[in-house]
């Protein structure tokens, strides 16, 4: 909710970031799993008790382990196809759930058979679990944080805009997350001869061919320098290229 406000003159950009600070608190929900599961089943093994119903605690194992999977696999496939790290984080913490429900399971299994450890022992598996899970789910909101993208996106685009008519070179390209849209900064090189409208028709023709080519983008920033055949003294105009866009930044 907060992610779709439209952007104020101090949030420019919008509020898109608020995806990333909901997989940072999802996150820190699975360390805390983690650490109280350790905590409880560390407590078993030093006080150990009886388990009880263990016919009930076989079948809700059953249906919790099927029923986290099936909202896990829904969750990150949901996740990735709108391009939510929230929501594929919360899809990874289902699944540490389900994964949990089917440990629980060995443990009623184990203690059936008169091996009270069992459930404590299968605690500490499930802490492990949770450990590898997290560490999949910190990944990938880091990768968001830091403006990670997919470099298949990356190749897409610049190929995009190489078979764009009126494109003679591509400069540092930049694309990044904001919420579940990505937006993309490129400086391209056209003909020097070119009228500045004809340019700008290029650098529009060149957004079109992003928007079409990469997925969840909604809009680019497109600069448009002028491009020469270089003399023996004159420097690489895509080497000029590409240090303009270095030198551009975030700059319309």
């Amino acid at each position: 909710m907060l992610g779709r406000r439209a952007a104020t003159r101090r949030f420019t950009y919008g509020f898109g970031r608020a995806e990333d600070l909901a997989g940072v608190f999802i996150v820190l929900v699975v360390a805390a799993s983690s650490v109280l599961t350790a905590a409880i089943a560390v407590d078993r093994l030093v006080n150990p008790r009886p388990l009880t119903q263990l016919p009930a605690v076989a079948a809700a194992a059953l249906v919790g382990f099927a029923g986290n999977e099936w909202v896990a696999r829904y969750r990150i496939r949901s996740g990735r196809r709108i391009g939510s790290a929230a929501l594929v984080a919360d899809g990874m913490h289902a699944r540490t759930d389900g994964f949990t429900s089917l440990a629980v399971l060995l443990g009623a299994g184990g203690s059936a058979l008169g091996w009270r450890a069992a459930d404590p022992l299968i605690g500490l598996l499930i802490t492990v679990a949770i450990l590898l899970v997290l560490k999949n789910t910190v990944r990938e909101v880091f990768r968001r944080l830091m403006d990670g993208v997919d470099p298949a996106l990356v190749d897409a685009a610049e190929s995009a805009l190489r078979r764009t008519p009126g494109v003679a070179g591509v400069g540092q390209l930049r694309l990044r997350w904001l919420g579940h849209r990505l937006r993309a900064e490129v400086a391209i090189a056209v003909d020097g001869g070119l009228t500045v409208r004809q340019a700008h028709q290029v650098a529009v023709e060149a957004e079109h061919a992003l928007l079409h080519a990469v997925p969840a983008l909604t809009g680019a920033l497109v600069h448009a320098d002028p491009a020469s055949d270089p003399g023996p003294d004159q420097p690489d105009p895509h080497a000029q290229l590409a240090h303009h866009g270095h030198l551009l930044g975030y700059q319309a």
